[in-house]
């Protein structure tokens, strides 16, 4: 893997703070996110400790910008999936939630981050405004592929499917199933649990 390492002046102000979060994915995917620290990702960057926390107070903060980011990528995949669904007249139920299971496989740091409230500022105003955006996409028939009454609120077809699509990504990155899969064998059997969902939530609806 090429290192992170670039010179100290080769950063512009505001860009210093999207290194030192790709430098918290790095490391959180090699060592885990409790291995986390401002000063050690200041050194993965190559730059010093006090310029990292120009950007970031504490360890929290910087995780809380880490979980913030996690948020808004995994709304952008699902979006895209959905997108790409329509576009190409498939399945958007299932699209959009592969790309939720395929986004824990592929950036696994990132998906245990976004919920874990005892390492980060849940009262931070982007990130609490990043978990309302993807509150609202889930409440809105999951990302509006399937029937919403009230978009205000979570239907029982809502939460039947956030907690399914959820509950096996977490299961795969932290728990036996799939255990000794690759990314390609667990995200087939996911879609075997997709469809029997999507098949479920036709016959309530």
């Amino acid at each position: 893997m090429p290192t992170m390492k670039k010179e100290k002046n080769s950063y512009h102000h505001g860009h210093l703070s999207e290194s030192l979060l790709d430098a918290v994915d790095e490391m959180a995917i090699k060592f885990g996110l409790e291995a986390i620290s401002l000063r050690a990702c200041a050194k993965l960057v190559g730059v010093s400790p006090s310029s990292a926390f120009r950007h970031y107070a504490d360890k929290r903060a910087l995780l809380t910008a880490f979980a913030t980011r996690a948020l808004h990528q995994l709304l952008e995949s699902m979006a895209s999936a959905k997108a790409h669904a329509e576009q190409n007249e498939l399945d958007a139920f299932s699209q959009v939630s592969q790309a939720y299971i395929e986004f824990a496989l592929t950036k696994p740091a990132f998906f245990r981050a976004m919920w874990r409230e005892e390492i980060i500022y849940t009262n931070d105003e982007h990130y609490a405004a990043a978990v309302k955006l993807l509150s609202g996409y889930m409440q809105g028939g999951f990302v509006d592929t399937i029937h919403d009454k009230d978009p205000n609120s979570f239907s029982a077809q809502e939460l039947l499917a956030w907690s399914s699509v959820h509950g096996l990504a977490h299961l795969f990155i932290e728990g036996p199933v799939g255990k000794g899969l690759d990314k390609s064998q667990k995200l087939q059997m996911a879609q075997g649990m997709i469809q029997s969902l999507a098949h479920s939530l036709r016959a309530v609806n």
